[in-house]
């Protein structure tokens, strides 16, 4: 995708700070892309976030993509669609930690629902380290979403306990894939539920009954990515 996913307005530096290093990097950056550097005090930044580490940037609110961005990642790279969908996930720091994942293992982008589910608040930036700005980010009806990834050939897995949940089979991890994760407290919604392909669970021992959403999601990501797509 190369779309971005907000303007950018001004870059916001601590007073006195000296211009070296990453900092001279950042504002250089800024500065071929046309954005003003204006000086400011501690206060100001902290008033922003107490981490700010001497810089802020202001800009946009998030744009969301439309799915046909996730599938012209995927042609631009010649690449199977790998897709990963998220279904009420409430949690900022795990749906920043699944979308993180997500842009490390290649994914070619990630859809959530409008409802009911976070959207990509400052929260869950933080949380992903940035990774929201790397990866096509679509929202819309799960159900519809996984229709039209059926339309393209594309193999949904949910992952979810349940009598009728197994392990994955690693031969389906391959090729045109899409993992759905389900919500912390509640998993899957039926509806998402009977549309996909597959459902699987990751084995559990040791008395351990599941894993947090974002940590079984995770897992499942870099499954396929270590057994089909390195």
């Amino acid at each position: 995708m190369n779309k971005r996913s907000r303007e950018i307005f001004r870059l916001f530096v601590l007073r006195g700070a000296e211009p070296k290093g990453t900092l001279a990097e950042i504002i250089q950056m800024a500065a071929q892309r046309k954005v003003h550097a204006a000086p400011v005090d501690r206060r100001q930044l902290d008033a922003i976030d107490p981490n700010h580490q001497g810089l802020a940037l202001e800009v946009s609110g998030y744009h969301y993509a439309a799915i046909q961005d996730i599938f012209s990642a995927a042609e631009a790279k010649n690449e199977p669609l790998f897709v990963l969908l998220l279904d009420l996930i409430q949690n900022p720091q795990n749906l920043g930690t699944l979308i993180r994942t997500a842009a490390a293992a290649g994914m070619h982008g990630v859809v959530m629902p409008q409802a009911r589910a976070a959207g990509i608040t400052p929260a869950v930036v933080h949380s992903s380290v940035g990774s929201t700005e790397h990866i096509a980010i679509v929202q819309m009806n799960l159900a519809q979403a996984i229709q039209v990834l059926h339309e393209r050939g594309v193999w949904v897995i949910g992952m979810d306990g349940g009598e009728d949940a197994a392990a994955p089979d690693p031969a389906r991890l391959g090729g045109n894939l899409a993992l759905v994760v389900g919500s912390e407290g509640e998993g899957m919604r039926r509806l998402t539920r009977n549309a996909c392909d597959e459902i699987a669970a990751l084995p559990m021992k040791g008395g351990i009954e599941s894993l947090n959403a974002a940590v079984a999601g995770s897992i499942m990501i870099y499954l396929s990515y270590l057994t089909h797509r390195q």
